[in-house]
């Protein structure tokens, strides 16, 4: 515990250093950029094409292009090696990545809150009914970190639950009765559940042992920083002006989505939008660099392994401000 208390302070040192400046304004000729998503178009990328539908990254003078990843770890290698600007990565997988040493940093969070849930049949009341049951996990690493925290927080013993890997069939497998719970997003999973009429029962990390972080992060390099810090600012302040617009006009937002990226359900993608919204998950600015709410996001991370103390690097650097 004194390993995680000494991060944390570094986390309040550091947050203060982690500011990027850079003057100059914006250069009139658009620079092309491209942006990774963490997965497929969906309803949390909905400012993000609210941002191109409306053409806020052109107003800021940028050329965004926005591409889907083959594989959810794709984008930090990507950033790493030069070969995007930007990505959207979730926040455990840019906590992953930074202390391996890769070069990325989050910008800005477009999701403020956890969507990371325990989604279970309605038999299943509180997650101690889940003690002798079989669970479902996608096999990511966070996966074990979440499961663990809703059944602690209920006084389960996580190892009387039986863990199966399912990949990204989450659905399928609990609407078949193949497991008992599933670990998945509530804004997607738990939508598409709830839309085909299967009973469930939810439980959100962030009521079940976790703080409330920002899940998904624009993300950098933080050499890109350096040598562009204009370039970083204008994508970071488009998308945040994106999201602002979203929460403002969610069905022209919703509009821009379904027309900037192809074969998506309009019903699905509302109730989705809706979710995310009624949850009060998308306040764009408001970030996670408060320090006291990076030490409690951050000693959740390690106390559950999914990083390790002390860390290589500074922790405040994994986030700047432009």
């Amino acid at each position: 515990m004194n390993r995680v208390v000494a991060t944390g302070a570094a986390v309040l040192a550091s947050l203060g250093l982690a500011a990027c400046g850079g003057g100059g304004g914006e250069p009139g000729a658009p620079r092309g950029a491209t942006l990774v998503l963490d997965f497929q178009p969906n309803a949390v990328h909905a400012g993000i094409y609210a941002a191109l539908g409306e053409g806020y990254y052109r107003d800021a003078g940028v050329d965004l292009r926005v591409e889907q990843p083959s594989a959810s770890t794709d984008a930090p290698k990507l950033l790493e090696a030069g070969r995007t600007q930007f990505a959207i990565l979730d926040i455990h997988d840019l906590a992953i990545a930074y202390e391996r040493g890769l070069d990325v940093e989050g910008v800005s969070p477009i999701v403020e809150r956890p969507l990371a849930a325990v989604i279970a049949r309605r038999s299943i009341r509180r997650p101690r009914d889940l003690e002798g049951r079989t669970v479902g996990v996608t096999g990511l690493p966070s996966d074990n970190a979440v499961l663990d925290s809703v059944l602690r927080s209920d006084g389960a013993d996580p190892s009387s639950v039986q863990r199966v890997t399912i990949g990204f069939q989450a659905v399928a497998a609990l609407a078949a009765g193949r497991v008992d719970a599933v670990t998945a997003f509530w804004n997607a999973e738990g939508v598409a559940l709830e839309q085909r009429g299967i009973p469930t029962r939810v439980f959100r990390v962030d009521d079940y042992g976790a703080p409330r972080y920002p899940e998904l992060w624009l993300c950098t390099s933080s050499g890109l920083a350096k040598r562009q810090p204009e370039l970083v600012r204008a994508v970071r302040k488009a998308t945040d002006r994106g999201y602002r617009f979203e929460l403002a006009h969610p069905g022209k937002a919703l509009d821009d989505l379904l027309a900037g990226a192809n074969g998506l359900d309009r019903a699905a993608q509302q109730a989705q939008l809706h979710a995310l919204l009624a949850a009060d998950a998308v306040e764009p600015g408001s970030g996670l660099l408060v320090p006291d709410k990076a030490i409690r996001w951050l000693r959740w991370e390690i106390d559950h392994g999914i990083l390790h103390s002390p860390l290589p690097r500074p922790p405040g650097r994994m986030f700047s401000r432009l």
